[in-house]
């Protein structure tokens, strides 16, 4: 006979990479449901239109799965403190060092399903990793893996916040975890060190449309020159809010081989980005998040932060 679903579960999720893992009831996130839509109403969102598709897919996981019973949420730890050998080049998020984690995350969670309807059964599931009308955070928080924190990023009370967040949604009646309380207090410290202050002074909201990340990653135009000179140097990405944050001194670093980054990158000078070509772009980034951006994108914001 089949053991602990929950056990089992947490067990294989953990032999195939993943850290944490939590479980919640699968139901319409109401509460969610009424900050997004306010968030959106406020143009937040800036240009990323595709926020406001598939509303109730959102909010509801039932209308992703019919039937769904339970979310299982999990962290899979990308914590890389290398920094580049040239102080003066421009910065990549570490998220992006490696392989792509939409790929990477998702295989690993396939097999995790896979594992699942070989111990319990037909299970009718899906795997979700930050590609899908999926509210990651807010699950994540229900599921007690965490808080969202004053810069809206789950924050792990024993690994602070470099980790992604994946879910499969499923109609296997699992057991909810209680979700963990806010534990930022009166720290202000991503509120203050936010170089185009994308977080509001209170924090819990953040103003995409300023956020270093979706200048330079979301926005498919020119970078606005009012961002000029604020920019801090990060040309894919952003990693300050979560640099500062005191809960990352208990993060430790990844042991995924996949985001392990290629040789040259961390060796590459300004100069050697300034000039980087179509050639060195492709060997680079490879099987990375960046190809998103494609050669000219990533050459918009180096020759942004260069004027």
């Amino acid at each position: 006979m089949p053991g602990s679903p929950t056990v089992f579960i947490r067990t294989e999720a953990q032999r195939l990479g993943f850290e944490f893992v939590g479980f919640a009831r699968a139901e319409r996130l109401d509460d969610a449901a009424r900050r997004l839509e306010q968030w959106l109403n406020e143009g937040r969102h800036g240009r990323m239109a595709y926020m406001e598709n598939h509303f109730d897919l959102r909010v509801d996981p039932t209308l992703l799965v019919p039937g769904a019973k339970s979310v299982i949420c999990l962290t899979f730890n990308y914590h890389n403190p290398e920094c580049a050998a040239d102080p003066d080049a421009p910065r990549i998020s570490q998220y992006a060092y490696g392989e792509d984690y939409h790929h990477v995350v998702k295989d690993r969670l396939k097999s995790l399903l896979e594992s699942m309807r070989s111990e319990f059964g037909d299970i009718d599931g899906r795997c979700f990793v930050d590609s899908a009308p999926v509210l990651e955070r807010e699950w994540a928080q229900r599921a007690g893996l965490g808080w969202n924190g004053r810069h809206t990023l789950t924050i792990n009370p024993k690994r602070g916040s470099w980790f992604f967040l994946a879910e499969i949604i499923c109609d296997l009646p699992l057991p909810p975890d209680d979700p963990i309380r806010d534990h930022c207090g009166t720290c202000r410290r991503c509120i203050e060190a936010c170089p185009t202050e994308a977080i509001s002074p209170q924090g819990y909201l953040l103003d995409a449309s300023r956020c270093i990340s979706y200048l330079n990653i979301e926005l498919r135009d020119e970078i606005p020159t009012e961002f000029q000179g604020q920019m801090a140097d990060w040309m894919f990405g952003c990693d300050v809010c979560q640099d500062v944050c005191p809960w990352n001194r208990f993060s430790k670093r990844h042991e995924e081989p996949a985001f392990e980054p290629h040789p040259d990158l961390l060796n590459m000078t300004r100069r050697d980005w300034m000039e980087l070509t179509e050639e060195v772009f492709g060997k680079i980034f490879k099987k990375s998040a960046v190809k998103r951006v494609k050669h000219a994108g990533l050459k918009r914001t180096l020759r942004f932060l260069n004027e």
